[in-house]
């Protein structure tokens, strides 16, 4: 058996092994023809041997794009799924708050009117009143988070001195907060700390400790919580605090 009719072998059990759906090899007496009929068969042979390794070679670019599509789409799934957590958690901690006014509606009422004297007070001007109890039932009764946004944005820059401007800062930091609008939550939550009387400080402290945390500053999130702790021991506010310490450990 020459040269030309051992490769025209090789190739033909070559094909065979290489896929199922294959042509049977040819018959032995074929194989006893002229070396010209050989020559044919088996550069047919190697064009059928190249486009089946090509279209194997295809498959597999195919199957890792696939593959590599998928992965992509794991990890989109995931990353939506870890903000959908994130955003829910922050809706339930606006609700909670808003839950409890509305259960302690009277005595937050009287609350929210003390200034930095701290005796108790109705704003000198009564436009500055309604418009601020307007802005605060777009939350406590309508539900308008939207809507209560552009309204203590609106009152702060009406009234920016007002005795309600702590809890306008406290308020749109909340509503920021639920956004996922860090940044100017921050802002609004900085702003209510610098009202050393307000009744709304510990809870921005706090908050501010939970923004630092969740952007990885975990030496800027401590000294908050520790800071909420030694100034409002003994409350709610300092409670969590040091339960948001202990995570941090």
């Amino acid at each position: 058996m020459n040269s030309n009719m051992m490769r025209y072998v090789a190739l033909t059990l070559l094909i065979g092994a290489a896929t199922p759906v294959v042509a049977a090899p040819a018959p032995v007496s074929e194989l006893k023809g002229s070396s010209s009929s050989s020559e044919s068969s088996l550069q047919r042979l190697e064009r059928m041997f190249e486009a089946r390794s090509q279209m194997q070679l295809d498959m597999q670019r195919q199957l890792d794009e696939l593959s590599r599509e998928v992965g992509e789409l794991r990890g989109m799934v995931e990353r939506n799924s870890y903000d959908m957590k994130q955003m829910l958690e922050r809706q339930r901690e606006l609700y909670r708050e808003i839950d409890k006014l509305s259960r302690e509606q009277p005595a937050a009422a009287k609350a929210e009117k003390k200034d930095v004297s701290g005796g108790e007070t109705y704003a000198a001007s009564a436009d500055e009143n309604t418009a601020y109890e307007s802005a605060v039932n777009l939350i406590l009764k309508e539900k308008d988070y939207d809507g209560a946004v552009t309204a203590f944005n609106g009152f702060l820059s009406t009234y920016p001195d007002s005795v309600y401007a702590a809890n306008a800062h406290y308020w749109l930091g909340q509503l920021y907060f639920t956004q996922n609008k860090m940044a100017d939550a921050q802002t609004h939550f900085e702003a209510v700390a610098s009202f050393k009387d307000s009744n709304k400080r510990a809870d921005a402290l706090l908050k501010m400790g939970v923004l630092a945390e969740r952007g990885n500053k975990a030496d800027v999130a401590k000294k908050l919580y520790e800071q909420v702790v030694a100034e409002y021991p003994n409350t709610a506010t300092s409670q969590q605090a040091e339960k948001s310490l202990k995570n941090l450990k």
